[in-house]
């Protein structure tokens, strides 16, 4: 297996950038390789077969780019891929899934909000993890369908967006909600808007910092961690190169020094 390589991240579109942003921030020495695939968007839509299709589309692109590790940064395609790519490739493969266990854990008003996509929500492993960590927890699950498009317009103080997203919310509000679990990883883009429509005692919890810490412990205990030189990082479109530039102006200026980002369009 190579290791001198790349953390290869991939999602269906800009969303992933959520938790790539979160990889570079604690992995500074690590070079990623992001695969935004814009033109599939979103997954959670889609048939099992389908996103288990396009995975490995993503998957194989990331290795012939040189991928030591790769990050499933769609919830979507964790819960419905992830076990598939681990049985047919020797790569380790880092998921992201909704952080229900915290949320379930921590709610005083054992009333938790789940919103996610349709492929997330239907999964076995969504299923199975919920059965897990919720027992004498209510949980109130939302399909936040029509966000992932308005996300993937770079459009995210839009007047539609956030009516969609209130009516969304409302609900889960009105049933007393003190944690708000974010199941997609398009959705902490929403967490500006949420915070106006949210009361301040609900939390809201998405799973970007403890997939940035599991790469690093994984990386460490195969001895691939890069620990000196600051990483260089390609992300690469099928969609518009300008919608990721756009979402990713404000992590650029809040980083020093400030990370070395190329933004390329790429048939994939």
């Amino acid at each position: 297996m190579q290791y001198k390589g790349n953390i290869g991240l991939f999602d269906s579109g800009i969303g992933g950038t959520s938790i790539w942003k979160e990889v570079v921030t604690h992995l500074p020495y690590e070079n990623t390789i992001y695969l935004a695939d814009s033109k599939h968007a979103p997954y959670g839509a889609k048939s099992k077969e389908e996103i288990i299709t396009l995975s490995v589309k993503n998957t194989e692109k990331l290795i012939q780019l040189g991928a030591k590790i790769i990050v499933v940064a769609c919830n979507t395609a964790t819960t419905n891929a992830i076990d598939y790519l681990r049985k047919n490739y020797d790569i380790p493969f880092i998921g992201i899934e909704p952080a229900i266990k915290p949320a379930a854990l921590n709610s005083k008003n054992k009333t938790i909000g789940i919103l996610a996509t349709k492929g997330t929500l239907n999964s076995t492993l969504f299923q199975d993890t919920s059965e897990k960590w919720t027992q004498g927890t209510k949980v109130i699950e939302v399909i936040g369908e029509g966000l992932v498009p308005l996300i993937e317009k770079g459009d995210l103080e839009s007047t539609v967006l956030k009516k969609l997203l209130k009516s969304y919310v409302d609900p889960m509000i009105a049933q007393e909600i003190d944690y708000l679990v974010l199941g997609c990883s398009h959705y902490p883009y929403l967490i500006p808007l949420l915070t106006e429509l949210l009361p301040k005692e609900v939390t809201i919890i998405d799973s970007g910092l403890a997939v940035a810490r599991q790469t690093k412990s994984v990386l460490t205990e195969i001895k691939a961690l890069h620990t000196a030189t600051t990483g260089n990082h390609q992300l690469f479109t099928n969609g518009d190169p300008s919608i990721l530039e756009k979402v990713l102006v404000r992590f650029r200026e809040s980083v020093t020094p400030p990370p070395i980002i190329t933004i390329k369009k790429l048939d994939f």
